[in-house]
C-alpha cells in the first residue's frame, strides 16, 4: 500500500529486515534465506520474491511480492506511455528482475546470469535493508561500505542536515 504525497512515494509496508549474515551459494546457485528473514516474510504471508540488480551497486536486491508491487506502483505513476524514455527506463527495470519463491528447504536460485553480472562465485553477504534483503558478494560487499570513522562522521552529518 503506499501514496503519494506532493513528489513523494509513502510506502506503508511494516515488513522490516534486519541482519549481515554470510553464506554461501551451492553449485547450481542456491542459497539459504536466513531463518531471520524467512520469519519475516511468513509473518507478512509473503510466498512469492522477486530479485533484481541494484541500480546503484553491485548487489542484488530481493524484494517481498508486495514490495515490488509499491514500486512498481510508484514507477508506473511516474511513466510517460506517450514518452519513449519513460517507458524504456519502466522497460529495463521490469526486464531485468525474476519472480521466485523459496524451496522447502528455505533455498532459492540465483539466475546466473545475476551471478555474474553481482560477481557471485559463492561466499555471500545477506544484509537486510529496511523492506529490502540485498545479496552481495562477499569481498565487494567489504569493499563498499565506509570505515567505521567515516560512518559516523557522514552519519552525523546526514541527521544534522535534517533538523
Amino acid at each position: 500500500m503506499w501514496g503519494i504525497v506532493g513528489k513523494f512515494c509513502i510506502f506503508a509496508n511494516d515488513m522490516r529486515f534486519l541482519g549481515n549474515i554470510e553464506a554461501k551459494t551451492d553449485a547450481k546457485g542456491r542459497v539459504f534465506l536466513p531463518a531471520t528473514f524467512r520469519k519475516v516474510l511468513q509473518t507478512e504471508s509473503e510466498n512469492v520474491l522477486v530479485l533484481r540488480k541494484d541500480i546503484f551497486k553491485k548487489c542484488l536486491v530481493l524484494y517481498p511480492w508486495s514490495v515490488w508491487n509499491d514500486r512498481i506502483d510508484a514507477l508506473l505513476a511516474r511513466v510517460n506511455e506517450f514518452d519513449d524514455e519513460s517507458q524504456m527506463v519502466f522497460r529495463q527495470f521490469v526486464s531485468e528482475a525474476e519472480e521466485l519463491t523459496l524451496d522447502g528447504n528455505g533455498r532459492f536460485l540465483i539466475p546466473r546470469r545475476l551471478l555474474q553480472v553481482a560477481g557471485i562465485e559463492q561466499s555471500v553477504r545477506i544484509i537486510g535493508v529496511n523492506n529490502t534483503i540485498e545479496i552481495w558478494a562477499t569481498a565487494e560487499a567489504e569493499a563498499t561500505f565506509f570505515p567505521q570513522e567515516e560512518f559516523a562522521a557522514r552519519l552525523k552529518a546526514m541527521m544534522a542536515s535534517r533538523s
